[in-house]
């Protein structure tokens, strides 16, 4: 999805707060570390190269909205919803948005230490180009998901249930939870670097 034109947003200098509504605004630079803006809305919205280092999203709306070059040690942005959203290049350490709902997001470049999905609704998101260090899918519902050009350092799956999930474009270095692959296409060369987890999954013994 592309960024919204910034010559269509208002520039906006903050700050946010709990259950604010932000709509089409420009959010260019801020020092936005530790802000609360739990259960708040953003609509139509660019934040471009925002410090986001402790912030809270909890239960917050994100509707056509784009965060790019932005970065945080730790964001928080458990239950929240996200439709039509792009993270871009985004360097974070940490991304709590367990329990939400990701409806046509897509994350574009940059890092992430730890992505937690947990529990969460997924449904047509995009990882493309990106390096995650541990991605936690466990308790996922997730539907017509795509990994394109991916880094991943570990991939749980516990209790995922999966359908329509590509997982052929991502570079995959562990996978927990073997179970939960069920409703997901991989790639010949990911099944036999997947083969020791299979085979123990199922009890089998390979001598």
């Amino acid at each position: 999805m592309p960024a919204p034109r910034t010559d269509l947003l208002e520039p906006y200098p903050g700050p946010v707060e709990p259950e604010g509504d932000y709509d089409r605004l420009l959010l260019d630079g801020l020092d936005l570390a530790g802000a609360d803006a739990e259960s708040a809305r953003f609509i139509e919205c660019l934040l471009r190269a925002c410090d986001l280092d402790g912030a809270e999203l909890d239960h917050a709306h994100l509707v056509d909205t784009t965060l790019t070059e932005c970065r945080a040690g730790m964001l928080r942005a458990r239950s929240g919803t996200w439709r039509d959203v792009t993270l871009e290049g985004c360097r974070l350490g940490a991304l709590e948005a367990f329990g939400g709902s990701w409806d046509r997001v897509t994350v574009e470049g940059g890092k992430i230490d730890y992505l937690n999905l947990r529990d969460a609704r997924l449904q047509d998101v995009r990882l493309v180009g990106c390096t995650i260090g541990d991605l936690d899918l466990a308790g996922v519902r997730a539907a017509r998901v795509r990994l394109e050009d991916c880094r991943v350092g570990r991939l749980d799956l516990t209790r995922a249930q999966l359908r329509d999930v590509d997982l052929r474009g991502a570079d995959l270095a562990g996978i927990d939870g073997t179970a939960g692959l069920k409703g997901a296409t991989i790639s010949q060369a990911q099944l036999l670097d997947l083969a020791g987890a299979l085979a123990a999954h199922l009890g089998v013994v390979v001598r």
